[in-house]
């Protein structure tokens, strides 16, 4: 059984449902089933097979949105029963929006921290994989799709004015991906059910569901790299100084850091590409204790 939450106030982005633009990456990870319980409540059931449950991360662009134009990362630990479905389970949520950072915090129960992304494009040589397209570049037929542009996005955590690498995640893309003439696959409409909650802003357990419209492909998986040795000792000796009194979560800030990244760093098995997105977020409910007995 859910109860409606009547105790949210919708802050700067106004009454919901919440309307989201852009385009968005959505990247399914293989997650060790130990990592993910560092974020799971205990009285929630992972969902797992052989040690492994399904998380990964949700990029997105966002240039139409209640808080206005910003990026974000979301990255998922992995999936919870929710008989007779699952839902998903944030593990560390980054946007590039203060506005948006408080609406998830107090609003949606999210672990919202400010983040920010530095983007780098970089043209870099098509190679061909075959002696026919390699002729069809030679004589011309091929020269709108002759190089890739290739994206780096380092996105860092922003806490007490200091920014701290998170991530740098590398994107490919041809000429031909990026002309909005060129196919993106087909439309579909889908729906993402969430847990969330159980924060020092939000100490309740919430649901709320994300209904997608978009049209999607199925891409190369990204590739992501953890941040420098030097930055993690960093921010983990920072964190390990601010978290003390911190008790509702299962591990320290520092720790849920660590295996955040080990979630972002782990086996890639399905990369979708979200383009012409229109995501409708539904105000999230409080779900009472006796149905999660029942999980």
């Amino acid at each position: 059984m859910e109860m409606k939450n009547r105790s949210y106030t919708p802050l700067g982005y106004g009454e919901p449902p919440w309307i989201f633009k852009g385009s968005a990456l959505y990247q399914l990870h293989l997650v060790k089933a130990e990592t993910a319980r560092a974020f799971i409540p205990k009285d929630c059931r992972l969902v797992e097979a052989f040690g492994y449950t399904l998380g990964g991360f949700f990029l997105a662009s966002y240039d139409d949105s209640p808080a206005g134009i910003f990026d974000e990362l979301v990255v998922i630990a992995g999936l919870v029963w929710n008989p007779p479905t699952s839902c998903a389970w944030a593990a560390r949520v980054l946007v590039g929006s203060d506005e948006a950072c408080l609406h998830g915090r107090k609003v949606v129960g999210l672990p919202s921290q400010v983040g920010r992304f530095s983007k780098k494009i970089t043209a870099l040589p098509w190679a061909p994989k075959s002696k026919s397209s390699s002729f069809l570049s030679r004589i011309g037929w091929r020269t709108s799709s002759n190089y890739r542009n290739h994206m780096d996005i380092e996105v860092s955590e922003i806490k007490n004015q200091r920014a701290m690498s998170i991530c740098n995640i590398n994107l490919n893309a041809t000429v031909s991906q990026q002309d909005s003439k060129g196919w993106m696959g087909p439309f579909i409409k889908m729906s993402l059910p969430n847990f969330s909650g159980r924060t020092k802003y939000n100490s309740n357990l919430l649901k709320y569901s994300c209904q997608i419209e978009c049209r999607v492909r199925a891409v190369q998986p990204a590739n992501v790299l953890g941040p420098s040795a030097l930055d993690a000792d960093k921010e983990n000796s920072s964190e390990d100084h601010s978290s003390h009194g911190e008790s509702i979560g299962r591990a320290p800030t520092g720790t849920k850091r660590n295996f955040s990244i080990s979630v972002l760093l782990s086996k890639p098995i399905l990369a979708l590409e979200f383009n012409h997105l229109k995501m409708r977020v539904e105000a999230p409910t409080i779900v009472a204790a006796s149905s999660q007995n029942t999980v």
